[in-house]
């Protein structure tokens, strides 16, 4: 089954996966991938809390400041030569960027990962436009080839195996000796690296997302531990960087903040591998960088997250560190949700993107154990903001859940005494017997025995003289 999934259907998306043993077994490397790793290299840092309210602090400077930062960055940039694009939704951005390319005489396009990207779906578009467009992270490269979106903020293929991935490049690198042995993690490395050196070499526009945008100095930073953004930036003759509204920071002072937490929330890491900063064009004397140099600024649905009730999940930094931790996300990987932002994250900010009657699954899909909270670098209060969208699709009729079916047909109940303790009544027979609608509930949990009699009844009988 495709793994283009519809969050309209992630009860069923989830008993699917739940069904995947090879996904089961993949999920099992969450604990030793990210959240072993990402323990130790926070235990390094005995002053994690402060920097932890800090970067909460300099991120919500930023929103409360919002225009005057944006048109600060902008300003800046022109400074530098390069220039700057607004797009309020998914359509004008691709709209943008495809402009940009026809303009510039572009017909090969190269990638570096960028979750925006797959969130206004900017691939498909360009291709039918005629541009060749290929991903150069391994991760998108690899589920480019499959057709497939990506399972994970950080680690787009991290639901395939090794075997699914030499499966795809014998599918898709036709021209390479098929005999040729590629069954070991090296191997599929060299042949990417083979491969994508070609196309960046031939690219003519390098498309890039962004980790922050800087207002003081209109800069661009972008952090990659395989160096493909750095190629995909440099070699080109036209870079566009394509990012969020909610990306930018006042200074540098408070990038250097973000770095502190960004690696070793992600994957573990001190400092990722590349830390790359582009504040324009190539100027005379420089060795390389493009001849033109454009930055997309993207609102699609951030401007409703500027509420009270959701401003603070614009603070989050893409670390994935809420998806590493959450056991829901663990049982079901990413694909079930159907939505590009899997996991608390997506649940908290995806409604605003792809509308509550849509999404409304996934405020609920959590236990609310608060572990997503816990690891947040930007103290993100994502149960808290799960729960207002949570109370926004019971409030607009979406979520009629049999849950939410059962709790009216209780409180109707209620409002009539009579009926509530016959109800009751012809109810307690069925608490414990191993089918009905009480089994599945009692599956995995530890039910007490039903009482003999109602609380009404014992009370009046305590009332008698």
């Amino acid at each position: 089954m495709s793994a283009h999934k519809n969050p309209r259907q992630f009860p069923a998306n989830t008993r699917e996966a739940l069904a995947n043993a090879p996904l089961q077994k993949t999920l099992e490397r969450i604990k030793l991938g990210f959240q072993l790793f990402r323990m130790a290299a926070m235990q390094e840092l005995p002053e994690l809390e402060s920097l932890r309210t800090a970067l909460a602090a300099a991120k919500d400077r930023a929103l409360a400041h919002l225009p005057h930062y944006l048109e600060q960055f902008e300003k800046n940039v022109i400074a530098n030569g390069g220039q700057v694009h607004w797009a309020r939704s998914a359509s004008e951005a691709i709209a943008i960027v495809s402009r940009i390319a026809r303009e510039a005489g572009v017909k090969r396009i190269v990638k570096s990962k960028s979750m925006l990207t797959e969130e206004i779906g900017l691939n498909a578009p360009l291709i039918r436009d005629g541009f060749e467009v290929v991903e150069t992270d391994l991760g998108e490269y690899i589920i480019q080839l499959r057709d497939e979106p990506p399972s994970h903020i950080i680690a787009p293929a991290f639901h395939l195996s090794r075997a699914d991935v030499t499966q795809s490049f014998r599918a898709a690198h036709t021209h390479l000796d098929p005999k040729r042995d590629i069954d070991d993690r090296k191997s599929l490395v060299r042949e990417a690296r083979q491969v994508l050196r070609e196309k960046f070499l031939a690219a003519d526009l390098g498309i890039t997302g962004a980790n922050a945008l800087i207002a003081e100095t209109g800069t661009v930073c972008l952090v990659t531990n395989e160096g493909n953004a750095d190629l995909s930036m440099t070699h080109p003759r036209v870079h566009v960087a394509i990012a969020g509204i909610e990306k930018i920071l006042p200074a540098m002072d408070d990038l250097a903040l973000q770095l502190r937490l960004l690696g070793r929330s992600a994957s573990g890491q001190r400092m990722t591998v590349y830390t790359s900063l582009r504040s324009g064009p190539r100027k005379a004397g420089d060795a390389d960088g493009p001849e033109a140099f454009h930055v997309v600024l993207v609102d699609n649905g951030r401007s409703q997250l500027m509420r009270a009730e959701t401003r603070e999940v614009l603070r989050c930094i893409r670390c994935a560190a809420c998806l590493n931790h959450c056991p829901v996300y663990a049982s079901v990987g990413g694909h079930a949700y159907g939505v590009t932002y899997p996991g608390p994250i997506g649940a908290a900010f995806q409604p605003a993107i792809s509308g509550i009657a849509a999404t409304h699954h996934l405020p609920s899909a959590s236990s609310f154990c608060g572990r997503c909270e816990s690891v947040c670098p930007a103290k993100i209060p994502l149960t808290r903001i799960m729960r207002h969208w949570r109370e926004r699709g019971f409030g607009k009729g979406v979520a009629e859940t049999p849950n939410a079916i059962a709790l009216k047909l209780f409180a109707f109940a209620a409002r009539h005494p009579r009926l509530f303790r016959a109800a009751m009544k012809l109810a307690r027979p069925f608490w414990h017997l191993p089918f009905g609608p009480m089994a599945k509930w009692r599956k995995h949990r530890n039910a007490p025995p039903a009482p003999a009699g109602s609380f009404v009844a014992r009370v009046q009988q305590r009332r008698k003289p």
